[in-house]
């Protein structure tokens, strides 16, 4: 409805649209400056794609490397919780069999590696 519109509007005030044709001598000298514009700018437009295709991929790889880190970590993360688990059972069932002597060598032992620790 809209297109109607406009191009009865256009029609009333004697508009009327008149591509540029191929047989006349004087605009084909702009069509060509037109043309190679076109060109230089498609050319242009081609290198910024590949820039933008080449940061991509390393966007891309960059990722799966972070990524495959990440998993590595999160493995560690598992594996260390496993062993803080199975100590703190450990320690928990020494307190509940009354070892208060393995207590106290616990404890010196736990306080002779954070004095090792903080030395190195």
């Amino acid at each position: 409805m809209l297109v109607l519109v406009a191009s009865s509007s256009m029609r009333r005030s004697n508009y009327s649209y008149q591509p540029l044709s191929q047989n006349v001598p004087g605009p084909s000298s702009m069509q060509d400056d037109l043309e190679q514009e076109n060109e230089r700018q498609a050319e242009e437009l081609k290198h910024k794609i590949g820039a933008l295709k080449s940061l991509t991929i390393d966007i891309g790889n960059e990722v799966r490397y972070q990524d495959k880190l990440i998993r590595g970590i999160d493995d560690d993360m598992d594996r260390t919780g496993g062993f803080l688990g199975n100590t703190m059972a450990k320690v928990l069932r020494l307190r509940k069999n009354g070892g208060n002597k393995h207590m106290c060598y616990m404890f010196l032992f736990i306080l002779f590696i954070k004095e090792c620790s903080s030395v190195i």
